[in-house]
């Protein structure tokens, strides 16, 4: 009996210092904005998304200009023009100003829609890269520091983990032209 517990004694020893002898695991982080930011597709999605919200202002002006240009015309009618002609232009103008509403709609998901197509095969792209720079380097997590609406995912990082540069020159970036990663505001 005594044979035994000894055994396990040793056992649970050697075990439990097998597990504290793992490798430690290496988490870093990417700044998704940052890495956008710096690749040539950047600017001609910026470029892209501000032509398509001109040209859908530009349909709406016209649109708003025809609604004026009816509505000056109703609001010219003589005193003695019939009901039934009133009725119609005002029916017209509601007609005219639904529609406003409804392209200025459809022009919101138009847009989104636009900007994720255009958007979606970047963030692709770059989340291979961070894949595969994370896999080179040996990290066990890299995680992006900025949460969606400017929130700190964590409140201390450490910028020797900050893998960006790595991920832009996977990309084929050259960062030889004085860029450098944006410091993090605390």
């Amino acid at each position: 009996m005594k044979l035994l517990f000894t055994f396990l004694i040793t056992f649970t020893t050697f075990y439990s210092k097998g597990q504290t002898l793992q490798a430690p695991q290496k988490i870093g982080h990417a700044d998704w904005e940052y890495i956008f930011s710096q690749l040539p597709e950047y600017k001609q999605i910026e470029n892209e998304l501000k032509t398509f919200e001109i040209q859908l202002q530009n349909q709406l002006k016209t649109k708003s200009q025809e609604i004026e240009t009816k509505y000056k015309a109703y609001t010219a009618l003589p005193a003695n023009t019939p009901d039934a002609i009133k009725k119609d232009k005002e029916s017209e103008l509601a007609y005219l100003q639904e529609n406003i509403q409804k392209f200025q709609q459809e022009a919101q998901i138009s847009m989104q829609k636009k900007q994720n197509d255009l958007v979606n095969p970047v963030f692709t792209k770059v989340g291979k890269a961070i894949e595969e720079v994370a896999l080179e380097n040996g990290f066990s997590y890299i995680i992006n520091p900025q949460m969606i609406g400017g929130g700190d995912v964590l409140l201390f990082t450490d910028e020797r983990y900050n893998i960006s540069n790595l991920v832009l020159k996977k990309l084929g970036i050259d960062l030889s032209k004085g860029t450098t990663i944006p410091t993090k505001k605390n």
